[in-house]
């Protein structure tokens, strides 16, 4: 009788010391997950917006890019929002199904920045006073696109495991 108390005892004990090794590591877990979502949170944000116009437009695309969407997103750099924005054109031609006449590359702060519905009507209300041309012109803008994908990136760590 001694010994099935003795052993319900270990067995006991047993349990209690798992189950606590199992928290602590849970929580060791958590706390590593908690510092690297932290860090991540501060980390600069891209992504690549990939336009393509329909044929012979790119260059109204590209004025009308120019004229009123990049002066909203250098103010939204000067707020710190943004860290750098660029824009690119192939060199060369791609298969139609392929192709993309401009990609502008946006490096926000961090990720939660780039994801915050951050609303920029005040922002366009200052730089456009003509309110009805901003809006006309800005319609246009799409009006001539076949396509438009934006593509968050992540970056690789070629020499990581």
């Amino acid at each position: 009788m001694q010994l099935k108390r003795a052993v319900m005892r270990w067995n006991g004990v047993l349990v209690f010391a798992l189950a606590a090794a199992l928290l602590t590591g849970h929580g060791l877990l958590s706390a590593k997950q908690n510092a690297m979502a932290a860090e991540a949170k501060e980390q600069p944000y891209v992504i690549e917006y990939y336009y393509k116009a329909k044929w012979g437009h790119a260059d109204e695309f590209l004025a009308l890019f120019k004229k009123n969407h990049y002066p909203v997103l250098k103010k939204e750099m000067e707020l710190g929002r943004m860290l750098k924005v660029t824009m690119a054109a192939p060199r060369y031609h791609a298969t139609e199904d392929g192709r993309w006449d401009f990609r502008v590359t946006i490096v926000y702060k961090n990720a939660a920045t780039a994801n915050d519905n951050f609303d920029s009507a005040a922002l366009i209300k200052q730089l456009y006073p003509d309110q009805d041309t901003y809006k006309k012109e800005e319609q246009r803008r799409f009006e001539i696109l076949d396509s438009h994908s934006d593509v968050p990136i992540k970056d690789m760590d070629l020499d990581g495991k």
